[in-house]
């Protein structure tokens, strides 16, 4: 038996590469919409871009999935409430 996440939504951050994707796309194929939220920066940190976040965003949506990009820092709560 798989377990489904039909309407449902899921935030997985850093999930522009990694772990966070397998699990973003996983969650994808089992019916979840799917927040990609991931800065995008070196692992120090530093920098930012969010075209990790969209291609992973165009993987689930090829496959039929729903998925949106986020590039807002969890770590902020001032930026993650936006």
């Amino acid at each position: 038996m798989t377990i489904r996440f039909d309407d449902k939504v899921a935030i997985v951050t850093g999930a522009g590469g990694g772990l966070g994707k397998q699990h973003a796309l996983e969650l994808a194929r089992r019916g979840a919409k799917v927040v990609i939220n991931d800065l995008g920066g070196a692992l120090d940190g530093s920098g930012g871009a969010s075209e990790a976040a969209n291609i992973v965003v165009e993987e689930i949506k090829s496959e039929g999935g729903v998925a949106m990009a986020n590039g807002a820092s969890v770590a902020d709560q001032k930026e993650s409430l936006i």
